[in-house]
């Protein structure tokens, strides 16, 4: 979500119309292996193309009503003993802002898109729980997520949108961590909605995604072209002007 987004809206709204989420009632989740629920809604709901049957997942939501319940209960805040390194930590949140993404669509009624005014319910106004901590889904991405450093997580966080970078079907691990971020970059760069060259123009169409959030991407590289030219099988030359895609927030169902 654009941090640069929707300001006014949010101080006028967010004071008196936030509420939490209420915690999925999922009886008592089983913590020997919750993201095996995560697992499962990937693998029988999401398909080659990221794209969520959100009609059949919502007659059979039990699978991700207990590992959101099971994230709201449980994290690196409350057991940090069960999460020893930066990647045991990133894992778990990016399953659990995707999950936590996917069970908001379903409560707010599967809507149409999240473009306009519904932007501000979905990522502002509806506060949900990470281990206890009641946080918006543009809290959880801006305030906690974006500053554990990484700026792949970008091409991992999925708001369910049309835009959004492809939803994986398996589950981030701590153990993988490096390769699946690595490949969902290069996935992510190797699509023509994400990065698309106008040659005889010298200008490379890039996701409005890099404009949101220059500054994690400039960290680590001099540009935004030469940052996803690093996944790049064939990399444009950095003199070609950068132009952005404008988002697609459509909710990102199967047809």
């Amino acid at each position: 979500m654009n941090p640069r987004l929707l300001g006014v809206a949010i101080s006028l709204w967010l004071g008196a119309c936030s509420s939490l989420v209420p915690r999925p009632d999922a009886g008592e989740v089983p913590s020997a292996e919750p993201l095996a629920s995560w697992a499962r809604v990937l693998e029988h709901f999401v398909d080659d193309q990221g794209r969520v049957n959100f009609a059949a997942l919502t007659e059979q939501r039990e699978d991700l009503d207990r590992y959101v319940a099971w994230v709201y209960d449980n994290g690196p805040a409350t057991q940090p003993q069960q999460y020893p390194t930066p990647q045991h930590v990133l894992a778990y949140h990016l399953n659990a802002y995707n999950a936590l993404a996917m069970f908001n669509v379903i409560e707010a009624g599967i809507p149409e898109t999240n473009a306009g005014f519904n932007k501000v319910g979905f990522f502002f106004l509806r506060k949900l729980r990470v281990a206890g901590q009641e946080m918006s889904l543009y809290d959880y991405e801006n305030e906690l997520i974006r500053k554990l450093g990484d700026p792949r997580v970008h091409f991992a966080l999925n708001c369910m949108s049309v835009s959004c970078p492809r939803l994986p079907r398996e589950p981030f691990a701590a153990q993988t961590l490096e390769a699946q971020l690595d490949r969902e970059a290069r996935y992510f760069f190797s699509e023509p909605r994400n990065f698309s060259v106008d040659e005889a123009a010298h200008t490379v169409f890039l996701s409005e995604i890099m404009d949101f959030y220059p500054d994690d991407f400039l960290a680590k590289a001099p540009s935004l072209l030469a940052y996803a030219n690093r996944y790049r099988a064939a990399p444009a030359p950095d003199s070609y002007q950068v132009r952005f895609r404008p988002y697609d927030w459509a909710i990102n169902r199967q047809p």
